[in-house]
């Protein structure tokens, strides 16, 4: 299974969060310990976690003293505020917001494609758009085969994007809708 590590979960209420946890348990991976973390309007929350039920607390720097690895579930702000104070600690950041995707000292990984440049991190490693790496991940082979000129690619980002509150929307949108009634948007302007 591997060493056990102490691990924070930065957006540990929000969508991505919460299906890292799922993923974590499912996999049973061994932890050492684990922090939930979140914007401090969500601290207190609690999550099912193992069968235990974890607090979120506040993200401050000094859980990342505690940390070895933080995994970011939060959006770009949040993370340029963040790593640094994990770097700082000696807290691997591995960043799942648009961030640090396009910094030269912070290397884009897709495991399943380039697991190599994980040596080259300096503390922070980014990870492409979920669209993205779905397609690493499938068109690697063929260009490791036959090599690739050009690749267009259109995507259409699913609301899921826009976290739980774009979830809920979509819900109460589309049950508006079922029972005919009016519908005002707060996440996605019309």
């Amino acid at each position: 299974m591997g060493k056990s590590i102490k691990l924070a979960v930065v957006g540990a209420t929000g969508a991505v969060g919460r299906e890292l946890l799922k993923i974590i348990e499912e996999r049973n991976l061994q932890l050492e310990d684990i922090m939930l973390l979140a914007d401090p309007q969500e601290a207190g929350t609690q999550i099912l976690f193992q069968g235990t039920k974890l607090t979120v607390q506040a993200a401050r720097a000094e859980h990342f003293a505690e940390a070895q690895l933080a995994f970011f579930a939060v959006g770009t702000d949040v993370s340029k505020a963040l790593a640094p104070l994990a770097k700082e600690n000696n807290c691997l950041v591995i960043d799942n917001s648009y961030a640090f995707r396009l910094d030269d000292e912070v290397p884009l990984v897709v495991p399943e494609v380039n697991i190599e440049d994980i040596a080259e991190h300096k503390g922070v490693i980014a990870n492409p758009n979920c669209s993205t790496i779905i397609m690493a991940v499938a068109i690697n082979p063929i260009f490791k085969e036959f090599g690739l000129k050009r690749v267009i690619v259109s995507t259409y980002q699913a609301v899921s994007g826009a976290g739980l509150a774009g979830l809920a929307e979509l819900k109460q949108n589309v049950q508006a809708g079922i029972n005919d009634d009016v519908f005002e948007p707060k996440v996605f302007q019309y």
